[in-house]
């Protein structure tokens, strides 16, 4: 009998990407939405650029295994 397949958490997959080495998270900075005109230049600019957490092994593990 085969195994079940576990599906893609879209929601997950849209907003993260794991890196190569799979142990860094990519992800879109928040506070990006709306009433963008009350913030500063450089605090907009820095917001744009995409922000890369390191995560433990079983976090990783768990995300890897929700977006693929």
């Amino acid at each position: 009998m085969a195994k079940v397949k576990r599906k893609t958490h879209k929601g997950m997959a849209k907003r993260f990407k794991l890196t190569g080495s799979g142990k860094k998270l990519k992800r879109k900075a928040s506070g990006t939405g709306h009433l963008m005109s009350t913030k500063n230049g450089k605090r907009v600019r820095h917001l744009r650029k995409p922000r890369i957490d390191t995560l433990d092994h079983a976090v990783a593990k768990k995300i890897a295994r929700a977006i693929s």
